[in-house]
């Protein structure tokens, strides 16, 4: 039997780069699972449903489709990016509104998904969240790595990775009482077609001398989601190449 085999597993922001690779790890293991993207079919015979993350009315509609139709719900993924056209400016030009609706959009999306997917999983008994969070929501950035080039890594993208590992532990003791998991993984950098000195300058830096695929993050989260992790809650699974050892 696979170690997901038959799970309910709703995975937000599945058309994005990590969200396509969980979802396919996750089925390949036997698992059911539900892409939930805003602009996604209400197709659950297809595995996809219509969710605003931001809308806590849209999550719960969402919630209740999917267990009106399965009547449970294992495992959920944190992992939708919702962010402002302007995301990416240096610190010095991040205007306050831009700052305040990524905060709101990212970190508080996961609150509301948590809050409502939690209220199942508690009457359930059981149940398991994985939090995507990131490096740099451990570690401050290494600036150098951007040298040469028009990149950067945003500011409020380290808030909110830093935010979302500590509430995963604040959730993983409130909640471990009542049989459910909640932990993160967090991804070193992955490779997504950025310019060529950038990569060169990465992954000089990382131990493993390459940038990471969304395929060695998939497994970490198909893990933390199957009973094979049964007594691992309130846990930052570092999948970096070993970025964070050094």
């Amino acid at each position: 039997m696979n170690k997901l085999e038959n799970k309910v597993i709703i995975v937000t922001g599945g058309n994005g780069l990590i969200g396509r690779a969980i979802l396919k790890y996750i089925r390949s293991s036997g698992a059911i699972g539900i892409n939930a993207e805003l602009h996604g079919p209400n197709d659950l015979e297809k595995g996809s449903i219509c969710c605003d993350v931001t809308s806590l009315e849209s999550v719960k509609e969402a919630l209740k489709n999917i267990y009106q139709k399965y009547g449970k719900i294992d495992g959920f993924v944190n992992n939708a990016y919702p962010r402002t056209p302007d995301w990416g400016l240096k610190f010095e030009n991040i205007p306050v509104d831009s700052w305040r609706k990524n905060i709101d959009s990212q970190m508080n999306s996961v609150f509301i998904c948590s809050q409502a997917v939690l209220e199942i999983m508690k009457i359930q008994g059981t149940g398991s969240i994985v939090n995507i969070s990131s490096i740099y929501g451990t570690v401050g950035p290494d600036f150098t790595i951007y040298d040469g080039t028009e990149m950067t890594m945003p500011a409020a993208y380290s808030a909110i990775k830093g935010g979302i590992v500590n509430l995963s532990r604040y959730l993983a003791s409130y909640y471990g009482p009542h049989g459910i998991r909640i932990n993160c993984v967090s991804p070193g950098g992955i490779y997504d077609n950025q310019i060529e000195l950038f990569v060169q300058q990465y992954e000089k830096k990382v131990p493993m001398r390459r940038m990471g695929q969304p395929e060695d993050i998939a497994p970490a989260v198909g893990f933390l989601l199957s009973d094979d992790s049964g007594y691992i809650t309130g846990q930052n699974l570092m999948v970096d190449g070993g970025w964070t050892s050094i």
